[in-house]
């Protein structure tokens, strides 16, 4: 024993310091795992708080572009503005992206330093006398300077990252003409909405640019010869079914097809008529789970889509919305449904100046299902929402300029209703409608035209506010009225044309008879005007054209070998017809052997 009673202890003999409490180097690792959580945080509620879209400035320019649509100042304003928000939004993608890398990895050394700790608590070998560097509190210190050193040497990096990365926005002009230049306008060009012309001299939706069913092509073949192959420059076969309408933009020509398990869209090119692409539109988030019943002569895919020479968006009659791109890639997606419709969901999309109009009428009178959407085109975002007072219908709105407003002008039993195009406020309705309201309205001579099916055809002024049943008529007609197709005027002359082949021409200005003629064949294609020629297309592939005039002067009587109830879609020098099973292009320089060859190809 020594001089304090303390037995010597061996020198061999192991010495334990105790740890107490957790190692203040895991604390840091931690503190530094909490830093990066509020920094996502803050980025998350800024993004959530401060939506960029709908910046004020941006949506009071957007709502002037609609009063001044040809204002291409304010066009490349609001262009410049859509291209920062997205810059912005890619850079926030992107820093989120390196904190979750910072975040696993800061997570990661905790565990680690935690577990080193851990094992300091385990008995040591009794250091040499003087030697610092086994003390093991010295140890620790060092562990806890080396963890601080290192998160020290990240945050700093991760920060000059940030600053140095900047909001990667050009602010100058010049900046600007160097962004545009090295993107090749590609951001701020595929914002920007097309224009009229652009719209004209494609084939953007149901019925043409603006659902009147006139085209202003004049070239359009006069004949065809479905044995033969004379006039036919190709047909496809349509891998789905669907009575949706083609739609045309450039080089493509779009159409959907469905079944109860499964939705498409397909995009063939329009010189050869070969299949591009095809687009299962799946994975909706809140697709409804349970099938969707619809009518045999509905289906799944009855309703035309739309495009704006960006992306071509399409519906089904489960309530599936998507826009999918030209390359055949889904932009976006959106469940609408299910849709409480007894036949199947057909009044078809409108795209126009960046929104996608969707008429959803659904249900019974009794219940108020119905409504009448403004959807942000390339994001699908719903900019307004309308409820409608009325029951399901199958017609299309359209799109009109009158008394200097933009407006949307829909159709359902019993009400035609005008709404504002840039909020969807309510400027006038009649109750004029007595039935099932399929047939879409037209705009022409500057009034609406609508079918009341079966019974009378209505012309509306679209001046007025409030109720307008008795003070808005301008006129009304009761012969032949159709039940299915719509109407088709020139300006000066309407047409319509009843489901069983009865054609009849009035004045646009009061509604007078001028003549009408039966056609004998089964229509459910609405008729189409093409310079001075109107073409009915009967169900079984019957043709006629029909001089537009005064007196009735039938020019050509065509077939083709399918059965057809979606409406043509032209563009310069071609008609396009969806069959049942075939898509057709007609072109007037087609010779019988090049068409028979393009026929036997496809």
């Amino acid at each position: 024993m020594n001089a304090t009673g303390d037995k010597p202890q061996p020198a061999n003999l192991p010495h334990t310091t105790p740890v107490r409490g957790l190692n203040p180097a895991a604390w840091l690792a931690a503190l530094f795992c909490l830093l990066i959580c509020a920094t996502l945080l803050y980025l998350h509620f800024r993004a959530t708080t401060s939506d960029p879209w709908k910046s004020p400035q941006l949506l009071a320019l957007k709502d002037r572009l609609v009063a001044e649509p040809k204002n291409e100042a304010l066009k490349d304003q609001i262009r410049r503005l859509d291209y920062e928000f997205r810059r912005q939004f890619r850079r926030r993608l992107a820093l989120d992206h390196s904190a979750a890398w910072l975040l696993l990895g800061g997570a990661f050394l905790t565990v680690v330093v935690a577990k080193k700790a851990g094992s300091l608590k385990r008995p040591l070998p009794f250091p040499a006398l003087g030697n610092a560097a086994s003390n093991p509190r010295e140890l620790q210190s060092r562990a806890l300077w080396s963890v601080a050193l290192t998160a020290g040497v990240v945050s700093v990096a991760f920060a000059m990252v940030s600053f140095a990365v900047g909001t990667g926005l050009p602010f100058g002009e010049k900046d600007w003409q160097k962004a545009l230049a090295k993107n090749g306008a590609t951001e701020p060009g595929a914002a920007q909405p097309p224009s009229t012309n652009e719209l004209r001299a494609n084939w953007p939706g149901f019925r043409g640019w603006d659902g009147s069913g006139v085209t202003d092509f004049t070239n359009a073949p006069l004949s065809w010869d479905g044995k033969s192959g004379r006039g036919i420059a190709w047909k496809s076969m349509i891998p789905a079914q669907g009575n949706s309408s083609p739609v045309v933009w450039s080089n493509q020509v779009f159409v959907s097809g469905a079944t109860a398990d499964k939705r498409e869209v397909f995009a063939y090119d329009s010189a050869t008529g070969r299949l591009l692409w095809r687009c299962e539109i799946a994975h909706v988030p809140g697709s409804p789970l349970q099938k969707t019943e619809v009518g045999e002569t509905t289906g799944f895919a009855a309703s035309t889509g739309a495009t704006d020479g960006r992306y071509f968006y399409a519906i089904f009659a489960n309530g599936d919305l998507a826009a999918v791109n030209f390359d055949g890639g889904i932009a976006w997606s959106k469940a609408l449904g299910p849709l409480k419709n007894p036949y199947g969901h057909a009044s078809s999309l409108v795209a126009r100046q960046g929104m996608l109009i969707v008429q959803l009428d659904q249900g019974e009178s009794s219940k108020t299902f119905s409504k009448l959407l403004a959807l942000e085109a390339g994001t699908g975002r719903v900019k307004w929402e309308r409820s409608r007072p009325v029951p399901a219908s199958w017609a299309t709105p359209i799109i009109i300029e009158a008394s200097g407003k933009t407006q949307i002008v829909a159709l359902g039993e019993p009400w035609v209703i005008g709404y504002a195009f840039a909020d969807g406020t309510e400027l006038w309705r009649a109750n004029l409608l007595q039935s099932e309201v399929v047939p879409s309205p037209i705009f022409a001579s500057g009034l609406v035209i609508a079918v009341n099916p079966n019974m009378k055809l209505i012309a509306i002024r679209a001046d007025g506010s409030g109720d307008v049943t008795k003070s808005g008529v301008a006129w009304d007609a009761g012969n032949n009225v159709p039940d299915i197709t719509s109407p088709v005027s020139n300006g000066e002359l309407i047409f319509t044309v009843n489901s069983g082949g009865g054609l009849t021409c009035l004045d646009a200005r009061n509604g007078h008879k001028i003549w009408d003629h039966e056609l004998d064949l089964n229509v459910q294609a609405s008729p189409v005007i093409m310079g001075n020629r109107l073409l009915v297309l009967s169900e079984n592939g019957v043709a006629v054209q029909v001089e537009v005039g005064r007196e009735f002067k039938q020019l050509s009587r065509s077939e083709l070998p399918d059965k057809f109830v979606a409406s043509p879609a032209f563009t310069d020098g071609r008609i396009f017809l969806r069959g049942e099973t075939n898509l057709f292009c007609l072109q007037s320089d087609i010779s019988t052997t090049k068409g028979a060859l393009a026929h036997a190809g496809h």
